[in-house]
């Protein structure tokens, strides 16, 4: 899990998560240095990567000048390049909140992960009480899953690349409409999966919307599982 940035509770997020789904098989390494971690991720050592966090230039508007020298961030080309493969091969890739915001300069990431920030387009009100509801019925992540709030910001106006699948939408008391904010697709032979919540831990252990990410990893970590199950059954064999 890559996570790190401005103005979110990143580290408390992360660990939230990750306590969260280890009941689930999955054990996590969490990590800040994400220039290492990307240039290197593979889909013969990672079944999924998850990316909760806030990296991008910080050069759209002044209020960022006094964290640039801190924060500020852009993913090499080394790392673009090694990041994209590994989800077109196979991997398997989770974005929370604002991984939609990140890697800013890089046309294809809305590609891979579904939904990418657009600056002057893009937009959310202010951190608050948000109504979420599902978008289909019967769909396996999602399921019968019924309406929950969660205190948290609503993404509106994002990029969405072709043949998304939109499973729930939300609104913020200021709206007076519902707004998709949870994707699953494919890109190349990987799955995705991006949610747009996750201002805080509050939000990510919130009972429904927590059944609905870990209905949502146990998609993401499938091919990983079948792969297990295939060599165990290949070597009793």
């Amino acid at each position: 899990m890559v996570t790190g940035g401005i103005y979110h509770d990143f580290a408390g997020t992360a660990a939230a998560f990750a306590k969260v789904i280890e009941p689930l098989g999955v054990q996590t390494t969490i990590v800040t240095d994400a220039e290492a971690a990307l240039s290197s991720v593979d889909v013969s050592t990672c079944d999924l990567l998850t990316i909760d966090a806030l990296l991008f230039t910080m050069t759209q508007h002044d209020k960022y000048a006094p964290l640039r020298e801190q924060y500020a961030f852009e993913l090499s080309a080394r790392g673009r390049d090694n990041l994209e493969r590994y989800v077109r091969e196979g991997g398997s890739l989770l974005g929370l909140h604002t991984a939609s915001i990140c890697f800013d300069g890089w046309a294809n990431w809305a590609n891979i992960l579904g939904a990418g920030w657009v600056w002057g387009q893009s937009s959310h009100p202010p951190a608050g009480a948000v109504q979420v509801k599902r978008m289909v019925d019967g769909d396996d992540i999602v399921a019968d899953a019924p309406p929950f709030e969660v205190f948290d910001e609503v993404y509106r106006g994002l990029q969405l690349a072709p043949g998304v699948q939109p499973l729930l939408q939300a609104r913020a008391a200021s709206d007076s409409e519902f707004y998709p904010v949870m994707w699953r697709h494919r890109y190349g032979e990987g799955r995705v999966i991006y949610d747009a919540l996750g201002h805080g831990p509050d939000c990510i252990t919130e009972p429904t919307h927590l059944s609905i990410l870990k209905r949502a990893v146990q998609w993401l970590i499938e091919p990983a599982l079948a792969k297990q199950q295939y060599r165990g059954n290949t070597a009793h064999a």
